[in-house]
């Protein structure tokens, strides 16, 4: 059996599939996750994922790519750091953190920046296997690695990550190894450069000057790489291409042709170039690159016959003209497209012969101008023609290319870009220079251009077919071969042909070969060219002779080369023998010019008498001379040929500053080599001296000019390599001394001024010298002699910087300008000690605050030397720098020159921190000493907005980070007073607090700020010794200076910059890697400080109780651990000295009320706080009950303050209010009046923000009863609000009832607005005597008055609703609240509402109590269902006649419990009568306030159960159903304009259902004999329901008699139809019952009084009265009537339940449409038990009908039901009469329910599902009465006990205990 091989160690593995493990020993993988391997076998490896590195598992091998890496760290600190290239894992990491946001916009929804990120990705993605594969060449590479870098940091910017610093290489930078100040350059440069990638992507403008300096800022020479993939074209005969670059601005040709050949086959000519048809167009500058517009353009010129005809005759070999090909480059010449690969088309553009365009013209013309381009328009408005017109009609001929812009000479291409050049690639190069001519750089190349000409066509007809043939010949007539070269890519020709154009007299060629001669031949040639006429027919063209020659020499009798331009050169005539014989001609002009010259000198026509004739034909030719050897101009010449004419140097020198510059350059090695030869040849005199030297800087300057700074390098590299005049420093170092010494001499002012300008080169050239010197003669007697001389020129420095400023401050400031450039190359000949001391010196010598800023950027300069980097001579530069900042930073400087300071500050820190600069502790020590203070108050004074800022900061941190900790010792040593290091530490405290609550850098500067954090750590620590040394002791202490510290060291905890929590794991690993948790550093030292007080620790309190609680809830358990028991510690102290922790308490409840609403705390600090305080005060002595009631309290509020803060991030409004509520309510309860206010505004807002303003109202007036009616000044945190100023308690108190009015005004609370309005008027009466504002405010209250009786007023339902699961939180868990609903908000829009909020909570379907399975389940379930209002009645309101309107006011006001009834059968259930056993189970629920509140909710606090017997029941349902015709009736007798059809169908429905055995049921229940002997104690209810059925007589009667008043025609059937039924009813009942009469007053209504009034026939001493019969006995049965209902839930009527559709079991005549069809529907069901039904029901109660009640819904349409819908109450006063039948839970008589509350209805049916707003928590003060919820029966456990059968009981329970049986 094989076993588990060993993996190594550097092996790891990347998940690149989804693995789900399927035993236990196995591990899950995601793709992406990094594993470390360990063991392998068979297929399957071993290890473990680096982000769960405590599980150990196996994952089989193929979902792994394995990778080598090196493991950093041991154990859990482990980390795998891939093998590879630095970018490519940069890469990795980067695209890991970007996929983490990308996924977060994704679920954001953030499209646009998804898809700019998705963009982003992909491309890192592409670019990365690009490296990774390993096949790019060395120039791409470099290409793409800027392109990834530039990606990710622009990436990074704006998705707001890190910036990632990084060096000129673009390589990351390690600030462990690299100084703070450079790395504060670095990423200032860094971030610089992506605002302006973020600005152009913004903005997509490129400047042509922006385009320049962004893609061509380094190089300066450029090649443009070309190409031919293809050419397509029907020529039928061979071809030339042609190609260059052309200006179509300049109408001028760039570069010289790139010829290719191709042979009528369609093919290269030669084969073996087929797919390699490459040019490489060189030496491409930047002046180019931003030309306006470049073209590559084609000539096709085809080799053939003079037409396109087939024949043997016709003459064979001509060139002709046959088209053109253009396209505009300047974009791919600009950068923009630079895609060698992609190919592109130019099309072809045939130029026509000029026979075919006359013919065109003479057919079309005058009709039509011709565009079509002719073969003798000059070539170049040939290709402008081109480019102008939009499209050509190429028929699909044309040009394939591919083409590609590279940065280089022809050298650096060859080197970087070896995959597109190579040797075979052709070269064509500019016809001109390049910016830069390197020595040894050497061009002897002659462009000669045939222009144009014009030739008689002698004897002949028609003009002649000219040719032009061009050779080079010598003096003695011999052709030199091979040195014309037509193009790029093919040898020379000893000959060429020139295109030949048809019969046309004027041809315009502009036709360019290149010339190339040896330099040393170019005197003795000249160009030949001779002309003759070409026949299409072959046998005459062999006769056609030379008609013509013409030649010009390419070099002048002075030595100078032809002039650049055109010339115009004679014609002699050809067909001599003379014209052959070069010693003949040669002795003739060539040129006009020429000639114009000799006739000027000899006389006119002199020069032609014996030699060649002249004919009339005229030919222009262009040269252009690109030669490093050969110069057209005379003085240069003159300079390069010195030794020809030596008694001229002086004039030559002068000349020479006369030179234009471009030709200087081009010959600058040779022109300094005949300088400096000048010199040494006549060292022996002094003549030239001046005149050399004042040459020598002329050319410095010139190259120094921003016109030739590219020749730099060529300046370097000649005195480098090529420089060799060894005693040049002797005169240059004398000139230079002179023109110092004499500096007040005007004349020579400005050559000084430009030698100082020069002063670098010029040391250079005295340096190289002196090195030259040395290195061939050795040391010896004239060291000192120049050692001395530069003695001597610093004293002549120091002399006139000393002169008054006014004198030479243009020269003192070059001098300060250009000398320290010298220091770098004077060190290597003279001693560098020395030097420096000469230097010291000459800054010395200048006079203060003169030249400030100059010569602190001149002493920066020598900082950057590297002199400075040598210890000795900084022994001697620094005191002097040092000195210098001091003065400049000390507080006295009137204007100090703080960028300068900055600058050398900087320079000089960066080069201490250098490691390899020798030993520099004592410099450190010296800049400590002298500038640490100064910097770190200059930091304190300058403005946070300053852009000095970053600078001084990063000098602050270099000081202190190079500070050892012997440095901070003997820092502290300095001070001479202990109050001088009171001031120090306490500036250095403020300052560090200052800088870290106010970054100075930006948030993504991570490294610099990571940095200072580090640097700030230390420096803290090292000063935490010093107050433990210095300030501890009782003598000594300062308790100002402690409470910095401690402020400081917990603004540095708490920092952001800190907090590892809020950084992704990639980032906050990277940061514990390099930096570790720092907060745990200062954590546990701020700790041991505060342990170290002692005694002290009292005066800390309870000011650091705040900072310390602020420390300690910092996410970081191990820190949380350490520093809470300062808290027990704080309370100790306390406790020890006042007896008491009432100041700790106060101070710390405020404070965590402040942290944990700002967003710090959670859950485990709360446990962890409860359990560590508690641990501790047990163990104490005094502080067992005291403390642990704190700590318990603590924890509480703990608790509230995070479910707010919870609550908050959450969308719903309803559970902000929850958590307000409970705050508050523990504010309240501590009497914390100040936070309590504060809460209470913001539930006010809340409110305000929902419409909620009943609510709103009443949460400010629990503000407004904190104050009293008096002048007492308000105290400072009564007084919410800003604006507002110092109020009276009254002031304060008046405003808050105006608010409050006006609120409740808009929720229509008129009645609590009138209660407020009276409080306000009685003072305003009584005690200020504001009369105005007292009529203002009757007014208003009259309005309120008015709108009560007036206004339609919906009132609000109420819903009992439960939340049971562990899912809730915890103030809503396992609760049951009473909701408030809104305005026309019914029961399924409340339960959708209720759904919205708890998405994913379950809708219980029964109203069972729940199981312990549903109160313990980790899901949400909901219980939903209507509940009724209790009224409570205001006493005024007694036993007096009540309108309506007021009433309804409080049947759904002012209530605090609510009921909700369902009926069940107790016994066998009579299938006869089933209102025998039907009883009514009725459940009260008492909240915790009155509705409404300063919520829309409350939580049930106690819930009492009661059962009504089945007499009662129909009493009650009796009851309601004669107050609902008395209702009618009376809104029928005043309110004449109703329509006759609610009254019909009321008293339809009930003499109907009375007819049809509405009372029938009853009478058999309760009448009968049999009931009337078991239930001998029901008498006295028996009689009441007596006297109830006979009351409903005259209302019926009085109701018909109105209906008979108000029935129309078409009525009038069904009125009679009523009246008949009546009357068997009225018959029947009076037999029965007796007969009771209704007096007159009962039914008048007085007219001054505006609606109804509560008839009294509900009192029991009335009715006797009023009955004109006895009573009959009970003993009588109804028979044939149809059954009632007697188990409809008579307790359920609603008084507005003809706006209720969802309330199923009240009285069929208040349904609506569409419960009645359901109810059809349910009659037919089967007849089930009602014991057994447990859900919301609607069974059998729907199918039947309760006496009296089978009328359809009277129901008018919202709102206008709402103004008369509602029904009085008229059973109050009988129930002081009735036999009093409650239970003593209840203590209520039968009829007294309807007073204060309309019977509950039952739950609404249906599946709507509106959720609720959050309940609030309950009181503090309650919470430990309160039971948590028991497991509830399921549906099938047993049903309680029946009850006594004679008594309704009562039992209380509380709300978790119970939930209604059915809804």
């Amino acid at each position: 059996m094989s076993r588990w091989e060993p993996r190594p160690r550097d092996e790891t593995g990347v998940a690149i599939y989804n693995y789900d493990a399927t035993r236990e020993h196995e591990l899950s993988l995601q793709v992406g996750d990094t594993l470390h391997i360990l063991e392998t076998h068979q297929g399957w490896y071993r290890g473990y994922c680096l982000r769960n590195k405590s599980k150990k598992g196996i994952f089989p091998a193929s979902y792994i790519h394995v990778k080598q890496t090196r493991a950093e760290g041991e154990g859990l600190e482990e980390t795998a750091v891939p093998s590879e290239v630095p970018l490519v894992q940069e890469l990795t990491m980067t695209l890991r953190e970007w996929a983490i946001i990308w996924h977060k916009l994704y679920l954001s929804g953030n499209k646009t920046m998804f898809q700019h990120v998705q963009l982003m990705t992909y491309s890192l993605i592409e670019w990365r296997s690009q490296i990774i594969s390993g096949t790019l060449p060395k120039d791409e590479l470099m290409e793409l690695k800027g392109k990834v870098i530039g990606k990710i940091d622009y990436g990074n910017r704006i998705l707001g990550l890190d910036l990632v610093v990084r060096d000129g290489n673009g390589n990351v930078l390690d600030p462990d190894h690299t100084s703070t100040v450079t790395l504060y350059k670095a990423h200032e440069a860094i971030s610089r450069g992506i605002d302006d990638r973020i600005q152009e992507e913004k903005s997509r403008v490129h400047t042509t000057e922006a385009r320049r300096r962004s893609i061509f800022s380094t190089t300066h020479s450029y090649s443009l790489y070309i190409n031919l993939k293809n050419f397509v074209c029907n020529i039928g005969e061979d071809a030339e291409l042609l190609m260059s670059l052309y200006d179509p601005v300049q109408s001028e040709f760039i570069s010289e042709n790139y010829l290719v050949r191709w042979s009528k086959t369609g093919m290269p000519r030669e084969i073996e170039r087929l797919n390699k048809l490459e040019a490489l167009f060189t030496d491409l500058s930047s002046s180019d690159l931003i030309r306006m517009r470049i073209s590559l353009v084609c000539q096709i010129v085809r080799v053939g016959h003079m037409e396109l005809k087939e024949g043997k005759k016709h003459t064979c070999g001509l060139r002709r003209p046959f088209g053109v090909a253009v396209m505009d480059i300047t974009d791919m010449i600009g950068g923009r497209n630079d895609d060698e690969e992609k190919q592109h088309f130019i099309p072809f553009q045939q130029i026509a012969m000029e026979t075919y365009i006359r013919q065109r013209q003479l057919i079309m013309s005058p009709l039509l101008t011709s565009r079509v381009i002719g073969e003798n328009e000059p070539l170049t408005s040939v290709f402008n023609k081109v480019i102008a017109a939009k499209e050509v009609n190429h028929k699909g001929q044309g040009l394939w290319v591919s083409m590609k812009l590279l940065p280089g000479d022809i050298q650096q291409v060859h080197k970087d870009f070896p995959h597109l050049v190579d040797r075979s690639t052709a070269v064509a190069r500019k016809m001109g220079f390049p910016e830069i001519v390197l020595p040894g750089d050497v061009r002897n190349d002659i462009y000669v251009t045939l222009v144009q000409g014009e030739f008689d066509k002698g004897k002949k007809k028609t003009p002649k077919n000219v040719e032009v043939t061009m050779g080079v010949y010598d003096e003695d007539g011999n052709r030199i071969e091979k040195a014309i070269f037509p193009g790029a890519g093919y040898e020379g020709v000893s000959e060429y042909k020139s295109v030949i154009y048809y019969q046309v007299k004027q041809p315009f060629w502009h036709e360019t070969v290149k010339v190339a001669i040896a330099i040393e031949d170019v005197h003795l040639c000249h160009l030949r060219f001779t002309f003759r006429h070409r026949s299409s027919q072959e046998s005459k063209d062999k006769s056609e002779k030379l008609f013509g020659m013409a030649f010009v020499k390419l070099m002048k009798p002075d030595g100078t080369t032809l002039r650049d331009g055109k010339h115009d050169l004679i014609v002699f005539k050809g067909d001599t023998k003379k014209a052959e014989d070069a010693k003949c001609y040669l002795t003739l002009p060539g040129t006009k010019g020429e000639q114009e010259e000799r006739e000027r000198q000899l006389g006119k026509g002199s020069q032609h008498s014996h030699n060649l004739p002249v004919i009339r034909d005229r030919f222009q030719i262009s040269t252009l001379v690109c030669s490093t050897k050969l110069t057209q101009n005379v003085d240069l010449l003159g300079l390069l040929n010195w030794r020809s004419s030596l008694c001229s140097i002086e004039q030559i020198l002068q000349h020479l500053m006369e030179v234009d510059g471009s030709e200087i350059v081009k010959f600058l090695q040779d022109t300094l080599d005949a300088l400096f030869n000048i010199m040494m040849e006549t060292s022996e005199s002094e003549a030239y001296d001046f005149l050399l030297f004042d040459a020598l800087v002329f050319i410095i300057s010139l190259i120094g000019d921003i016109k030739f700074q590219h020749f730099n390098p060529v300046l370097e590299a000649y005195i480098s390599n090529h420089f060799s005049a060894t005693l040049a420093y002797v005169k240059l170092a004398k000139v230079l001394n002179y023109y110092v010494s004499n500096a007040e001499n005007a004349e020579k002012s400005e050559l000084l001024f430009a030698a100082l300008k020069a002063l670098k080169y010029l040391f250079r050239f005295i340096i190289q010298s002196r090195k030259l010197y040395l290195r061939i003669y050795g040391t010896g007697q004239d060291d000192n002699e120049f050692n001395g001389s530069i003695r001597k020129l610093f004293l002549s420095f120091n002399s006139l910087m000393d002169r008054p400023l006014e004198e030479s401050v243009k020269i003192k400031g070059a001098a300060l300008k250009y000398l320290p450039t010298i220091v770098n190359h004077v060190m290597l000949v003279f001693d560098p000690v020395e030097l420096s001391v000469l230097v010291t010196k000459f800054i010395q010598s200048i006079p203060d605050n003169q030249l400030v800023r100059q010569k602190l950027n001149s002493m920066c300069k020598i900082v950057e030397s590297r002199l400075f980097r040598q210890s000795e001579c900084r022994d001697v530069l620094l005191p002097l720098i040092i000195d210098q900042l001091s003065g400049q930073l000390d507080d006295s400087s009137s204007r100090p020159e703080h960028q300068a300071c900055a600058d050398l500050l900087s320079s000089t820190l960066e080069t201490l921190d250098h490691p390899d600069i020798g030993p520099q502790q004592y410099h450190v020590q010296l800049v400590m000493e002298r500038l640490l203070r100064k910097v770190n108050r200059t930091v304190i004074a300058m403005s946070r907005r300053s852009t000095l800022i970053g600078p001084f900061v990063a000098c602050m941190i270099a000081i202190l980070k190079q500070m050892e900790d012997s440095h901070y010792t003997h820092y502290i040593n300095t001070f001479k007073t202990r109050h001088d290091i009171i001031d120090f530490l306490m500036e250095t405290f403020i300052m560090f607090k200052d800088l870290i609550g106010k970054n100075v850098y930006p948030t993504d500067w991570m490294v610099m700020n990571m940095v200072q954090n580090r640097v700030f750590l230390r420096a803290i620590s090292q000063f935490a010794i010093v107050l433990n040394k210095v300030f501890l002791d009782p003598a000594n202490f300062e308790l100002q200076l402690w409470n910095n510290y401690f402020h400081l060291a917990i603004a540095f905890l708490v920092h952001d910059s800190l907090q590892l929590e809020n950084f992704s794991s990639e980032k906050r690993n990277k940061i514990i890697n390099k930096y570790g948790d720092m907060r745990k550093d200062i954590g546990f030292k701020i700790k041991d400080m505060w342990n170290n007080l002692g005694a002290h620790k009292i005066k800390f309190i309870p000011e650091m109780v705040g900072p310390i609680l602020e420390m300690t809830l910092v996410p970081e358990p191990e820190l949380r651990r350490s520093t809470i028991p300062i808290f027990f510690d704080m309370m100790q102290c306390e406790y020890s000295v006042n007896r008491s922790i009432h100041a700790f308490e106060n101070e710390l409840i405020t404070k965590l009320d402040q942290e944990v609403e700002g967003g710090r705390g959670d859950g485990q600090y709360k446990v962890l706080l409860e359990k560590i305080l508690l641990e501790q005060c047990r163990q104490h002595k005094y502080l067992a009950v005291s403390g642990e009631a704190f700590v318990v309290l603590v924890s509480s509020l703990l608790e509230r303050l995070l479910d707010y803060r919870t609550i908050m991030h959450d969308e719903t409004k309803e559970h902000h209010m929850s958590c307000t509520v409970n705050v508050l309510n523990f504010y309240k309860e501590k009497k914390r009046e100040d936070i309590y206010i504060r809460y209470l505004y913001k539930l006010q807002d809340l409110h305000r923000d929902c419409e909620n303003f009943t609510e709103a109202a009443y949460t400010l007036l629990l503000h407004a009863e904190l104050l009293q009616w008096s002048d007492q000044p308000c105290a400072a945190h009564l007084i919410h609000r800003d604006d507002c100023p110092a109020l009276s308690h009254r002031e304060l108190k008046e405003r808050l009832y105006q608010e409050i009015i006006h609120y409740f005004d808009r929720g229509k609370m008129w009645e609590s607005a009138i209660r407020l309005s009276k409080e306000l008027a009685a003072m305003y009466e009584n005690e200020v005597f504001e009369y105005e504002e007292l009529s203002h405010l009757l007014r208003q209250q009259a309005c309120f008055y008015e709108n009560v009786m007036q206004a339609m007023r919906p009132p609000p339902e109420y819903f009992a609703v439960g939340f049971y699961g562990q899912g809730f939180p915890s103030f809503l868990r396992n609760k049951m609240f009473v909701y408030r609903g809104k305005d026309y908000e019914r029961y399924g829009d409340f339960r959708l509402r209720l759904a919205t909020q708890f998405p994913n909570a379950d809708k219980m379907s029964s109203t069972a109590p729940p199981s312990d399975s549903v109160t313990n389940s980790p899901l949400q379930h909901v219980q939903c269902f209507t509940v009724k209002p209790v009224m409570n009645l205001p006493l005024q309101f007694k036993d007096k006649p009540v309108p309506e309107q007021i009433l309804n006011f409080y049947r759904a006001n002012e209530v605090q419990q609510f009921q909700y009834s369902r009926p069940f059968h107790r016994g066998e259930k009579d299938p006869e009568n089933e209102f025998l056993t039907m009883w009514i189970e009725r459940v009260t629920y008492t909240t915790v306030y009155k509705f409404p509140g300063i919520l829309q909710w409350f939580e049930v606090k106690t819930v009492t159960v009661e059962e009504i017997s089945p007499l009662e029941n129909a009493i009650e349902t009796m009851e309601r159903t004669n107050e609902k015709i008395s209702n009618m009736v009376q809104r029928y007798a005043w309110e004449g304009a109703l329509p006759a059809h609610p009254l019909s169908m009321l008293l339809s429905g009930i003499v109907d259902a009375a007819v049809m055995g509405g009372s029938a049921n009853y009478e058999k229940a309760f009448f009968s004999t049999k009931y009337i002997q078991q239930h001998p104690e029901d008498q006295e209810k028996i009689d009441i329901l007596k006297e109830l059925i006979a009351l409903q007589i005259p209302l019926l009667a009085e109701g018909i008699r109105i209906h008979g008043e108000k029935a129309t025609a078409e009525l009038r059937p069904l009125h009679d139809w009523i009246v008949s039924c009546f009357r068997e009813l009225k018959e029947k009942v009076q037999k029965l019952y007796g007969v009771i009469t209704l007096p007159p007053a009962l039914t008048d209504r007085k007219r001054s009084r505006s609606g109804s009034v509560i008839l009294p026939y509900i009192m029991s001493s009335a009715l006797r009265r009023l009955s004109t019969v006895s009573l009959m006995s009970t003993s009588s049965t109804s028979s044939g009537s149809n059954p009632s209902r007697p188990h409809s839930n008579g307790s359920g009527l609603d008084p507005l339940v003809e706006r209720r559709p969802l309330t199923l079991c009240r009285p069929e005549g208040q349904l609506d449409r569409e419960e009645l069809d359901q109810r059809g529907s349910m009659a037919r069901r089967k007849d089930k038990n009602l014991s057994k039904s447990q859900v919301i029901f609607e069974s059998e109660s729907l199918s039947k009908v309760d006496f009296g009640e089978m009328v359809p819904p009277l129901r008018p349409q919202r709102p206008k039901s709402l103004q008369f819908g509602d029904k009085r109450l008229p059973s109050l006063q009988i129930s002081a009469q009735l036999p009093h039948c409650a239970t003593p839970a209840s203590s209520r008589s039968p009829s007294q329910p309807l007073l204060q509350t309309d019977s509950v209805t039952s739950a609404s049916p249906g599946d709507a599902s509106t959720p609720p707003p959050t309940p609030p928590k309950g009181k503090p003060c309650e919470s430990d009465s309160l039971q948590l919820v028991p497991p509830l029966p399921e549906k099938t456990s047993p049903r309680p006990p029946h009850p006594p059968p004679k008594a309704r009981q009562s039992h209380p329970s509380s709300p978790q205990r119970y939930c209604p049986a059915a809804e």
